[in-house]
C-alpha cells in the first residue's frame, strides 16, 4: 500500500487542477479526483508499466467527458446561498475580470477533443506523449490538435466572438 500511495499522492494536486480547470466547480472537481483515486486503487493491477501519470490522467478525463454530457443533460446549477440577488446580472468592472471569462468561455467553445488536449499540454504540462497516452492517440493526433485548438482559441479571443450555438439538422 505504501508503493501505491507514493506513486498517486504526488499526482492529486495536479489531478485537482486538471478537473477544476475543466468543471470551473470545486465540489464537483474533488468528487471527480476523488472518484479517479477509487477506480486507480481498486483497479492497480490493470496498469501498464511504472509511469502512473498517464494512467490517472486518462482515468479522470474519462471521468470528466463523462461528467460534461451529464451536465449538458441536466443544464445549469446554482445553490441558492451563492445567489445574490444584487449580483445577479451585473458583469465583472475588472478588466482583467472580464478577459478571464472571456478565455474560459472561449475555452468551453473549443470541442472536447482540443480543449482537453490544450489543458493536459498547457495547464497540467504533460508532454504530447503523455497526453496522447492519456486521450489514446497518436502523437501526431495531439499535436495537430493543440495547433487547431491554440489558433481556434486565439481567433475567437482577438475577434471578440461569442461562440455560436449550432443547430442539429
Amino acid at each position: 500500500m505504501d508503493a501505491l500511495a507514493a506513486a498517486i499522492e504526488p499526482l492529486i494536486p495536479g489531478l485537482r487542477r486538471y478537473a477544476l480547470a475543466w468543471t470551473r466547480d470545486a465540489a464537483a472537481a474533488d468528487d471527480l479526483v476523488q472518484d479517479c483515486l477509487e477506480r486507480a486503487v481498486a483497479g492497480w493491477w490493470r496498469r501498464r508499466g511504472d509511469n502512473v501519470r498517464p494512467w490517472l490522467y486518462a482515468i479522470l478525463h474519462n471521468l470528466l467527458v463523462d461528467y460534461g454530457r451529464r451536465q449538458k443533460r441536466r443544464g445549469g446549477m446554482v445553490p441558492i446561498e451563492d445567489v445574490d440577488e444584487a449580483m445577479i446580472g451585473v458583469a465583472p468592472a475588472q478588466e482583467a475580470g472580464l478577459h478571464h471569462g472571456d478565455v474560459l468561455r472561449a475555452l468551453d467553445a473549443l470541442p472536447v477533443e482540443q480543449r482537453a488536449v490544450l489543458l493536459l499540454v498547457s495547464v497540467e504540462d504533460l508532454s504530447y506523449a503523455e497526453a496522447a497516452a492519456v486521450l489514446g492517440v497518436p502523437i501526431g493526433t495531439v499535436m495537430s490538435r493543440i495547433s487547431r485548438g491554440r489558433g481556434r482559441l486565439s481567433a475567437m479571443l482577438a475577434a471578440g466572438d461569442q461562440p455560436q450555438v449550432r443547430s442539429a439538422k
